[in-house]
């Protein structure tokens, strides 16, 4: 069910069932406004109308057992091709979508599209290409093969090649209301408590990706022990080594990756209700934390040792 950005859902529809499609849309926002959901039931919804039969109602729904929705949730479409980070052995993600994967379009381009005259493809997200796969990106939408639509997902489109970006129409993202959120929670998690929800709700500040990530990885208890250290000052560091452990295993990559994201954007919400002495001394934390995670990522440092230093950081608040 899609819930929000109703006018970019019209936008896209329109240009697409229109006599001057353009070829590629820069879907732009923060990571979790619902991008790639959109980007999904857009491509559903087109590829549907383009084979038959023709979908009712007006907006994005297609019925499970339509044959084109059977073979896109199969992952079995030939028209509809999906791109991200390409996952490893034992499940763990790449760092960056590679140019063989942008240069493996060109074999699929050369043929006609298998189930109609559309072809889909999506990248999520664009930004996380690395600089020879933008290189051979930028030369297909400069000669874009025929009745082929990309949706191009980026968190942050400053940081594209602007060669690519004029290359695009662009689609911007904006957050949600509460009541969005809210809804789009309760489908994820019917059974959610009040509490959680409301939590939840302050948390995504519009972002309804933000609060599923927190309530899918438990990051609401990481958020409590980052709040309890901040209180404290955690004297004998007892809580961050407990907090730090949690992340030492393999399995923990996503929570840990969901953890880095979150560090700032905790500092940030905690800044907002402070003044004086107190805002300085948050705002330099927000600076520091946020060069740590960055750095964490780009150099792949010890998940155990970065979220201890996090949590330094963070207990220096207590002083």
């Amino acid at each position: 069910m899609i819930i929000g950005h109703d006018k970019q859902v019209s936008t896209l529809l329109a240009s697409a069932r229109g006599a001057r499609c353009h070829h590629a849309w820069l879907l732009a926002g923060a990571q979790g406004a619902g991008k790639a959901s959109i980007a999904h039931a857009v491509a559903l919804r087109l590829l549907a109308e383009a084979a038959g039969p023709a979908p009712a109602g007006d907006g994005v729904s297609v019925d499970p057992m339509h044959p084109i929705a059977k073979l896109v949730h199969a992952g079995a479409h030939a028209d509809y091709i999906w791109i991200e980070r390409a996952v490893r052995d034992k499940s763990v993600q790449a760092r960056a979508i590679s140019v063989d994967q942008i240069r493996a379009l060109g074999p699929k381009f050369a043929l006609a599209p298998a189930h109609s005259p559309r072809r889909i493809v999506v990248i999520d997200a664009v930004d996380d290409l690395e600089k020879a796969a933008a290189n051979a990106l930028l030369k297909i939408l400069e000669e874009p093969p025929a009745q082929t639509l990309f949706f191009l997902i980026s968190h942050a489109p400053g940081r594209l090649l602007a060669t690519i970006r004029s290359r695009c129409r662009i689609l911007h993202f904006q957050p949600l209301s509460d009541d969005q959120v809210r809804a789009i929670l309760r489908d994820h998690h019917p059974g959610m408590e009040p509490h959680t929800l409301e939590f939840l709700v302050r948390a995504a500040r519009g972002v309804p990706g933000r609060a599923l990530s927190i309530a899918e990885l438990d990051l609401g208890a990481v958020d409590a022990a980052f709040a309890e250290i901040a209180r404290s000052g955690d004297p004998d560091n007892g809580k961050r080594c407990v907090l730090a452990t949690q992340f030492a295993a393999k399995s923990a990559q996503a929570r840990y990756e969901a953890l880095l994201r979150r560090a700032p954007v905790f500092l940030a919400e905690t800044a907002c209700a402070q003044k004086g002495r107190a805002l300085a001394r948050t705002l330099a934390a927000y600076e520091q934390v946020s060069q740590l995670a960055a750095s964490a990522r780009v150099h792949n440092l010890d998940p155990q040792s970065a979220v201890f230093e996090i949590g330094s950081i963070i207990a220096g608040l207590a002083n």
